[in-house]
């Protein structure tokens, strides 16, 4: 009996202990399966390489500023006596803009007036004295140098005299006026601005590396801050002879000859300076671009020869050389054919020959169908 026990007892661990070998073995079975069925596709975003125009440019930034553009002072103190202007008002050159207190230099002036015509009346005198001997040459010397003294003297009356008043020195538009009349004001105090915007100018500067690709005349796109994705054309009218010492860039003045209304000196300026004329080059979206120690590459999306996958694509990684980049695009020099597809979104999932599945990307713009990707040419 108890050898029947024994018997049982074995028979029952043999048969659990067969159980579990057996669920093991399917579940290491259910695991090679699985490790090598297919993958399923990754869903990524495509984007079309397309040709198109390119122009290169070099961005830089700089102020607006005016044709002509000055803060008009006054060289000696006075009172303000007269205003002929307003605020915003356009003015011609030589009008006159402010009168000060000026009665004593207007005396001064009648005085020494008085005093050179009888100094030239002296002179004519004494000239025909002299003809007929009457005076010595010396005294005739001295009335000379005296009508010289008095002329000198009235230039100098009238001199001080001008200095009471404000003319516009060039035509253009007076700014905010910041003095009144009756105002006691000291020398340089400032009376308002005057700015020429007949036409603009805005300087900027360039790296050293970059003065080869400049030249006069070249076309400049100015975008100001105020005025986002608006562009007025300007063309380069100088550059600077010399590179400056601490910042190794070179100086350049591009010029507006017809600037719209909205441009005011002082304004902030993005520029491109237009280097070459337009050509085609293939160019697709800045998304699509990552980077390795390799280099910068992209994935090709490529209908594969087998079945792997629905709809058979593949991704293919392939490296490429870059040009400029410029808008959320960037042109590819060598690796890619115009038509191709790649993956702008997803990257980070893929690996070179990465079944994939096309989703619509609802970021990017529509773009229409193309014909299947022809065969990359190296």
């Amino acid at each position: 009996m108890p050898g029947r026990r024994m018997i049982t007892m074995l028979s029952i661990v043999l048969l659990v202990v067969l159980m579990l070998a057996s669920y093991k073995a399917f579940w290491i079975y259910q695991q090679l399966q699985l490790l090598h069925a297919p993958k399923p596709p990754v869903s990524v975003a495509v984007a079309n390489a397309v040709e198109k125009p390119w122009q290169r440019q070099l961005p830089a930034a700089g102020t607006l500023k005016a044709l002509q553009g000055i803060n008009l002072s006054i060289e000696v103190p006075g009172v303000v006596t007269q205003l002929h202007f307003d605020s915003g008002q356009a003015v011609k050159a030589g009008q006159t803009l402010l009168q000060l207190e000026h009665q004593a230099e207007q005396a001064e002036l009648d005085v020494a007036l008085a005093d050179r015509s009888l100094a030239l009346q002296n002179f004519q005198r004494g000239h025909q004295l002299v003809g007929i001997n009457a005076i010595s040459q010396g005294e005739f010397d001295r009335l000379s140098a005296e009508l010289n003294r008095n002329k000198a003297l009235v230039a100098q009356r009238r001199w001080a005299l001008a200095k009471k008043q404000i003319v516009a020195p060039f035509d253009g538009t007076i700014g905010i006026r910041q003095v009144n009349i009756g105002d006691y004001l000291q020398s340089s105090t400032v009376i308002a601005s005057l700015q020429d915007t007949r036409s603009l100018y805005v300087d900027f500067h360039v790296p050293e590396q970059a003065v080869q690709l400049i030249k006069i005349g070249q076309p400049v796109q100015v975008e100001v801050s105020a005025r986002p994705g608006l562009f007025s054309r300007a063309s380069i009218s100088a550059i600077d002879p010399i590179v400056d010492d601490n910042t190794r860039n070179v100086l350049v003045r591009a010029t507006l000859a017809t600037p719209d209304k909205y441009l005011l000196p002082g304004m902030f300026a993005h520029l491109q300076v237009l280097l070459d004329t337009p050509s085609s080059h293939v160019v697709i979206q800045e998304s699509a671009i990552a980077y390795s120690p390799y280099g910068q590459y992209v994935y090709v999306v490529k209908p594969h020869t087998g079945n792997e996958g629905p709809g058979g694509l593949i991704a293919e990684q392939r490296l490429v050389e870059t040009g400029e980049r410029r808008d959320g695009d960037i042109v590819i020099a060598k690796g890619l054919a115009k038509g191709e597809q790649v993956v702008t979104a997803g990257q980070i999932k893929l690996q070179n020959g990465t079944p994939v599945h096309i989703s619509i990307d609802r970021t990017q713009p529509d773009e229409p169908p193309l014909a299947p990707p022809p065969e990359h040419a190296e």
